[in-house]
């Protein structure tokens, strides 16, 4: 009986994997569309803000129909959310730490060269694998921190723009942009695995959790929003620009970040990485076919790379104890002649 049932975990962590990189790689097309036919933009400030609240909304339907009666799920989030604010504070980490990198990472932008900065912020994986050693206290095999690093170099390969030249002279701070890329890095890594630790270390619902973490994320990027446009918000409004396809990327991103903490959940940071990094890829060959991009060849390298790695992270492990025992066996033979 354990072989189905490990087979039906395997499918579902296969079938959650797949919808996340599919809803990735819709949501950076339909991104790409509203940021290039729109005529008036929106604030992707408050965008990201409202995203916050949908799936707090979405989280909170989902936990009612999980308790399946109002009064547990009046008690659930009176226990779990209104009475703790400790798990709120716990939970608030991820928000900021997130927030802290998204600073750091446009400050590196400004002070790089974007192709330093794309080489360079890639870094996040093999950082997010180091965290969940040093954090999860998990281990992985050689074969796997090739695949890792494989990854790495596959995703800055498929993003890889060249440099153009230009005229205008930009002054840039190379020290301080290597300062703010390396914290973005470590936030990254860190407030990912932050948030896979805190959700299985306990057996509180995975919603619950999320709803925790979107309350504290709905206040951080509702400051945000007024600290980056809030003077442009005031004059045109919070939701300026905003057409049907916004409010469609805005639910792309709101599915995908409850498809990514399933994903958390049940499999690792690791593999959340490596289904970023496939979405990424299926969302460039769409755009071929949709905005006429062009294949190059580092674009047909790194893809190359991102396919070999995936499929050598998830080889299974060789299991050495039999080779191990079957030494320790020849071993007292040989002792015993």
């Amino acid at each position: 009986m354990a072989a189905p049932r490990e087979n039906v975990n395997l499918l579902f962590k296969l079938y959650c994997l797949a919808v996340m990189t599919l809803v990735a790689a819709t949501y950076t097309i339909a991104l790409r569309y509203t940021r290039t036919s729109d005529k008036e933009l929106y604030f992707s400030t408050t965008a990201v803000c409202i995203t916050e609240v949908i799936k707090l909304l979405l989280s909170v339907g989902i936990l009612a129909k999980e308790t399946g009666n109002l009064g547990r799920f009046k008690a659930s989030l009176r226990e779990n959310v209104l009475g703790s604010p400790k798990e709120l504070m716990k939970l608030s980490v991820p928000s900021l730490v997130y927030a802290v990198q998204n600073n750091m990472a446009f400050l590196a932008l400004s002070n790089l060269d974007a192709a330093v900065y794309q080489v360079t912020y890639q870094l996040k994986i093999p950082c997010t694998a180091l965290c969940t050693v040093l954090m999860l206290n998990r281990t992985l095999s050689k074969l796997q921190w090739i695949s890792v690093f494989m990854l790495c170099g596959g995703v800055i390969l498929v993003q890889w723009k060249p440099a153009q030249a230009t005229k205008v002279v930009v002054e840039q701070n190379p020290l301080l942009g290597f300062g703010a890329i390396a914290v973005a890095v470590l936030c990254s890594g860190f407030a990912g695995v932050y948030f896979e630790k805190v959700l299985k270390s306990s057996d509180t619902s995975l919603w619950v959790r999320n709803i925790q973490m979107y309350l504290s994320g709905i206040v951080v990027t509702f400051v945000g929003v007024y600290l980056s446009d809030g003077a442009e918000i005031k004059e045109k409004g919070f939701f300026f620009g905003y057409t049907y396809y916004v409010w469609f990327v805005i639910f792309l991103a709101s599915v995908g970040g409850l498809y990514t903490s399933i994903v958390v959940k049940y499999t690792d940071n690791i593999m959340k990485g490596f289904s970023a990094a496939a979405a990424i890829v299926l969302s460039t060959i769409a755009s071929v076919m949709l905005f006429g991009l062009q294949i190059t060849l580092t674009f047909a390298l790194g893809t190359l790379l991102v396919c070999v790695s995936i499929y050598l992270y998830g080889l299974p492990r060789q299991d050495t104890t039999s080779i191990q025992q079957g030494e320790t066996d020849s071993k007292e033979r040989v002792i015993g002649v």
